[in-house]
């Protein structure tokens, strides 16, 4: 979902640096960096175990959303090229599953501002719905099993380094784009590019 259908990393960002701010704790946004792509818990959670932050999960994530929410009202839209993307899907009639280590709630408010309907997806699955996140591949077999195919049957899209090894670990083909980390990072896939609008048909066409 981040930095594949829309790019909200700036805004939780701003809302962990806040929350911690809040805790009396301050942060910089390249402490988020080693932990994009794995969760909020692993993303706030990392941030507090780096810099002994006591750290309550449910308590803290919760006023981390609270924050989150008023920050992207009205400021998020959908990454170039992915209305078109999403079309191209529905016209090869793929089953297409939303797979975001984020929790449902932060889901649900990044669909409703970017107005992509939670019915496009046949299958949507959050980061509550495994206990292993990524680089473990269980999200995408998770979610490959709610559609009612093979992993090895899929086209994963990511833009995080865990998220290309967690692809590529179930046993689908991946998609890089270089919305957050270089090609060179995610030499692992086995397309990449910069974004759905320039990525091309050969990665639906397989």
């Amino acid at each position: 979902m981040d930095g594949v259908l829309l790019d909200s990393e700036e805004y939780i960002r701003r809302a962990g640096i806040e929350m911690f701010r809040e805790k009396g704790y301050r942060v910089s946004q390249e402490d988020f960096m080693p932990f994009t792509g794995m969760g909020e818990n692993r993303y706030l959670g990392g941030v507090a175990e780096k810099h002994r932050i006591p750290f309550e999960l449910e308590k803290d994530k919760a006023r981390t959303y609270e924050i989150y929410a008023s920050l992207v009202k009205g400021k998020l839209s959908p990454m170039k090229g992915v209305p078109e993307f999403l079309k191209k899907c529905e016209k090869r009639n793929l089953r297409l599953a939303l797979a975001s280590s984020a929790d449902r709630i932060k889901i649900d408010i990044n669909l409703r501002e970017t107005g992509i309907s939670p019915e496009t997806f046949l299958a949507i699955v959050s980061g509550l719905d495994i206990a292993r996140k990524k680089p473990a591949p269980d999200i995408f077999l998770k979610a490959a099993e709610m559609v009612g195919v093979h992993a090895s049957e899929c086209l994963v899209v990511e833009d995080s380094i865990s998220g290309v090894a967690a692809g590529k670990t179930a046993g689908a083909r991946v998609l890089a784009l270089t919305t957050s980390f270089s090609a060179e990072q995610l030499d692992q896939a086995d397309w990449i590019a910069e974004d759905l609008s320039t990525a091309g048909d050969e990665p639906l066409g397989w």
